[in-house]
């Protein structure tokens, strides 16, 4: 399986959020809504991917370890493990992966981690990557957001939306 076509895999895919349900017999008190900020972050990236072993004998599954250099609004490392299966060469495949991401964005410091979930099916490619919730680390601590991944002319960009507890 070629992995270059695997991270291709969508370009943008929309953010599905659910809300957590209270089930006690008593509410709590209201807590205090915080205030956050909401931002954009853009630039290129560079990933190496090593492929491993994954033990299971089957020919369409895979496991690969990511490596990824951020630049721009975002200057960090990207550190993951990527399962896959399918056939692309019939123009079937997915992914899953798990990303933390160490480093800067816009000037705050600290890291967050990333779910990565792509298929592409008949030439339709969908890709979802959201922040992990409360992942977040240092002054990204409360990090919420998604993330897309363009890829063209063989280089690799990411656009972050995401929001942060705001600072006073």
């Amino acid at each position: 399986m070629k992995i270059s076509l695997l991270l291709k895999i969508g370009c943008c895919m929309g953010l599905t959020s659910a809300a957590s349900l209270n089930t006690q017999a008593q509410s709590p008190a209201p807590a205090q809504k915080e205030s956050r900020v909401t931002a954009h972050a853009t630039g290129p990236f560079e990933v190496k991917t090593t492929p491993q072993d994954d033990k299971s004998g089957a020919t369409t599954l895979g496991r690969l370890l990511l490596d990824k250099q951020y630049h721009g609004d975002l200057d960090g490392t990207g550190k993951g493990q990527m399962l896959t299966a399918g056939l692309l060469a019939k123009g079937s495949a997915g992914y899953v992966a798990m990303e933390h991401v160490n480093g800067t964005l816009k000037g705050r410091a600290g890291s967050f981690t990333l779910q990565h979930s792509g298929t592409i099916s008949n030439g339709v490619q969908q890709l979802l990557i959201i922040v992990v919730p409360g992942s977040g680390t240092g002054q990204l601590e409360g990090i919420s957001g998604k993330m897309t991944i363009n890829i063209a002319g063989g280089m690799h960009s990411y656009d972050l939306e995401y929001a942060l507890p705001k600072t006073d």
